[in-house]
């Protein structure tokens, strides 16, 4: 192969190479034009509807929030409650509502009265009877380490035991 038909055959490669980037980039192009999301009211802030549904647990789909849940179901309740928003209702009236029929399983934290109170409650209760327990222990501990320290290591257990060591000692000096 010569030099010039060598360059020619490069030459011609690189055109292809760069046309068939550029087809790829217009697909590209093309495609996400397609596929951006469309919106009814894109300067319309969201309000309560869509924070409500962002609160509430799936009845549809147990253990998942209302907004992570992939059904229909889901999708048109989280509708049903924007819808309820335009319509001028309140939230506590659309919350209630849902309650009613769906039970407080749909609530994501439960309420403070009654057994959801336990909810809030217990972990309290659990810290300050733990510390409790703590200053409890610390407290026999020292007051044990501080008894034992008290008394000296080399001292006789009982009164009769400490008669007979200190005459043993008088009987060695007298020996010695």
């Amino acid at each position: 192969m010569t030099l010039r038909r060598w360059h020619g055959a490069r030459a011609r490669y690189g055109r292809l190479r760069v046309r068939a980037l550029q087809v790829v980039l217009l697909a590209a192009l093309v495609g996400a034009g397609s596929v951006a999301p469309a919106r009814a009211e894109p300067d319309a802030p969201p309000g309560w509807g869509e924070g409500l549904a962002s609160e509430l647990m799936s009845p549809y789909c147990p253990g998942r929030a209302l907004p992570d849940c992939p059904s229909p179901q889901a999708a048109e309740l989280r509708q049903w409650i924007v819808v309820q928003e335009r319509e001028g209702r309140t939230r506590d009236d659309v919350l209630r509502q849902l309650l009613a029929r769906f039970g407080d399983e749909m609530l994501q934290k439960p309420r403070a009265r009654g057994f959801g109170l336990t909810a809030y409650g217990m972990p309290i209760a659990s810290v300050v009877s733990g510390g409790v327990l703590l200053v409890v222990f610390l407290r026999r501990e020292t007051v044990r380490r501080s008894g034992a320290a008290a008394s000296s290591p080399y001292a006789p257990a009982d009164a009769e035991l400490g008669r007979l060591v200190d005459e043993e000692f008088r009987r060695a000096k007298e020996e010695a």
